[in-house]
């Protein structure tokens, strides 16, 4: 299990809804209606990410070691 920081941002009162990105990931972010719903899509955008971003990793060099690396 990853831990990342979500920034939610409420929308325009005209628009409603919220959006939001992670600090750790550029380029995730999410929206919709509720927070819930808006956090979901930022979590399903986060997983699509890394998921993309390791395969490309490992398919340059299959030969790569996946490590932790924790920050105190």
């Amino acid at each position: 299990m990853q831990q990342f920081k979500a920034i939610v941002h409420r929308r325009e009162p005209a628009e409603g809804g919220f959006w939001s990105t992670c600090l750790e990931v550029p380029g995730a972010n999410g929206q919709g209606e509720t927070r819930e719903e808006c956090l979901d899509n930022l979590a399903a955008a986060l997983r699509l990410l890394l998921d993309a971003e390791r395969a490309e990793v490992f398919r340059l060099d299959p030969q790569a070691e996946a490590m932790e690396l924790l920050l105190p």
